[in-house]
Formats: C-alpha cells, structure tokens, sequence
C-alpha cells in the first residue's frame, strides 16, 4: 500500500519515524495540498525505522553527449535524468565542434539552441515531441517575434508550456538561451 505525505519541500521535512510520517500527512494536508509525493515502505531505513524524503532524489543521471556543446567541467551538466524525466540545461547557440557561438541572426541562433537541445534530448533516450516546459531567455525582447517564428516550427500540434523572459546579458553575449523539461 502506498501512502501518501504533502508538503511544500520535501528537504525540508526532518527525518521521520515511521509513525510520525503518517502523522505529517493529516497535519501537512490542509497547509500545502498542491505538494503531493508518496511515501511507502523503500522510503524507509530498515536499520532506524526513519523516513528520508532525499532518498526520493537519489537516482539522478547526468547526460553528456558530443553532439552538443560540452558544459563547463565542474560547473554543470547537460542534462539529469530524474523520476521519468530529463532537464536540460540553457543551451546557446554554439557549434559543438569549434565551441564557438554561431554566426547569424535571432532566428540562426534560435534554431542552433534547438538543434542543441535536441541532440541532449536524443542521447537522454528522449526527443522534442515529448517536451512538457521551455524556457526561453532574450538578451532583446524586441526579437520575440522572429524567435518565435523558429521556435513554432518545432513543434507539434501540443505546444509544451513556456516562459519566455528578457534578461540584461546571457552567456558570451548571445541573443538568446533555452532550456527545456522533458518525458522519458
């Protein structure tokens, strides 16, 4: 049987006793009920009888492909795969072979960090159909649109969700950076 604990961040929940965590769950149900994650028996330590909720987060995957600009070492992945889903990090639109930001317009530069994410998408075992959340970043509001004439291109009849926001200055000066969210 699986039960079922709310809360508004799991980290911070301190480690609970088996009887305690059930407890949480009638006390924490009125307080944050958009926040639900389960809890069964694998959540639980067999040597203390204690409840993690970080043990939830444990199998994360880092991806890396050459097929797409290599991250700074140390800094960052490409992408983790986690529960069933794979975050992609802002990519920029740089060849991946000269690591250098392509030349061109908005709309090249658009097209070059899709091109970016979908090879990340592709060697996570995934691809851009089963995106879910954009994130699009503009050094210029004013090239929303031509962004957004590239960006509708690639994809299909069910659009994922998007924010699109304008910042002061993006990695290396480009014009624009996009990350995305995607299903297994």
């Amino acid at each position: 049987m699986q039960v079922y604990i709310q809360s508004a961040a799991r980290a911070t929940i301190p480690t609970l006793r088996r009887g305690a965590a059930l407890q949480a769950r009638a006390s924490l149900s009125h307080r944050f009920p958009a926040f639900i994650f389960p809890l069964s028996s694998s959540h639980f330590s067999s040597s203390s009888n204690t409840f993690t909720p970080q043990a939830k987060m444990s199998g994360k995957e880092p991806v890396l492909t050459s097929n797409a600009p290599k991250p700074l070492p140390g800094i960052y992945s490409q992408a983790i795969k986690a529960n069933g889903m794979v975050f992609v990090s802002g990519a920029v639109p740089m060849d991946p072979v000269t690591m250098e930001l392509i030349p061109g317009d908005i709309q090249a530069h658009t097209h070059q960090c899709i091109k970016n994410l979908s090879a990340i998408l592709e060697a996570a075992g995934t691809s851009l159909e089963k995106v879910v959340k954009v994130n699009v970043f503009l050094a210029d509001m004013g090239d929303f649109a031509k962004m957004n004439e590239v960006y509708s291109t690639y994809w299909g009849d069910v659009k994922p969700c998007r924010t699109c926001v304008a910042v002061k200055t993006l990695p290396l000066n480009t014009d624009v950076e996009i990350e995305c969210t995607a299903v297994l």
